[in-house]
């Protein structure tokens, strides 16, 4: 039997960088495929995810910036792969790394990624995980026992690999992005990535050199004592998935864990930030 969903039709004032906004965290509260046109973007979510108050929690939707209006219908069946297909493109960072579908044509950059993201939150177009690779790009990760924490289709873990990070652990609570991220490094042909479905809990005893995390502003405040106790001294800790006002909460609890900010990046509004573990 095929699942219900509900398509939003949101059309967005002005598009950009509203629209990306809009994207994330949608994705962060349940909605698993996202489809964008010319005036905005619809959204899909499974309907026994959906209730009434689902978009309240969404900040950009109260935001005074931006003009958001929005329908809903009942969609019987979606076929997830045609739609990414046909609004899926090839990106790249930095001139360095490329970001692709099977069917894209290989632009023989220094390092190249191939992914099929499906109703996964992570194909490289949003700007928390573009500033990820960025971040990862300038560090040294040869050896380094690294965890990617909410991975999404798993491209953090894949380029972690690729820059010589070993073993590496990616997680995520959502069995879809589980599974979709196992296809992605089997595609990449990856050797070095535990794939776990679950949530902090199964980092109990754990200790990483890098660990990368990519969710929003509540889940890392609710996790940043973990990560701290998981993070080995003089250890990085990548974090993104919320704006520039967000950094003073992030960065007072950061402070206490006895981390030093190192680098922060900044893209369409979202923020990244590097942290070391003071030794």
């Amino acid at each position: 039997m095929n699942a219900i969903y509900y398509g939003f039709t949101f059309t967005v004032t002005p598009r950009d960088p509203a629209t990306d906004m809009l994207i994330a965290e949608l994705g962060y509260v349940g909605f698993e495929s996202f489809v964008e046109n010319e005036e905005g973007v619809i959204a899909y979510i499974q309907k026994q995810e959906c209730d009434d108050a689902i978009l309240e929690v969404v900040y950009v939707l109260n935001s005074s910036e931006f003009d958001i209006k929005y329908t809903r219908e009942k969609i019987e069946q979606v076929n997830w792969n045609s739609e990414w297909e046909k609004n899926f493109s090839p990106i790249q960072v930095d001139k360095k790394v490329s970001i692709r579908a099977p069917f894209h044509k290989n632009p023989n950059l220094e390092y190249d990624i191939i992914i099929e993201p499906k109703m996964s939150f992570g194909t490289g177009h949003h700007e928390t995980t573009h500033m990820m690779v960025q971040h990862l790009l300038g560090l040294e990760l040869k050896g380094k026992k690294t965890l990617d924490m909410g991975c999404g289709t798993g491209i953090l873990a894949i380029f972690s690999e690729m820059k010589g990070a070993e073993p590496i652990d990616a997680i995520d609570i959502d069995n879809w992005c589980y599974l979709n991220t196992v296809e992605n490094i089997e595609r990449n042909n990856c050797q070095q990535i535990s794939v776990f479905e679950g949530d902090t809990n199964l980092l109990k005893g754990k200790k990483y050199d890098v660990i990368i995390a990519n969710i929003n502003r509540n889940i890392l405040l609710n996790d940043l004592d973990i990560y701290g106790a998981c993070l080995r001294n003089g250890g990085i800790l990548l974090l993104s998935g919320f704006y520039a006002e967000d950094i003073p909460l992030l960065d007072k609890k950061a402070v206490a864990l006895d981390m030093s900010l190192q680098n922060q990046l900044e893209r369409n509004k979202w923020v990244s930030l590097r942290y070391l573990k003071n030794a």
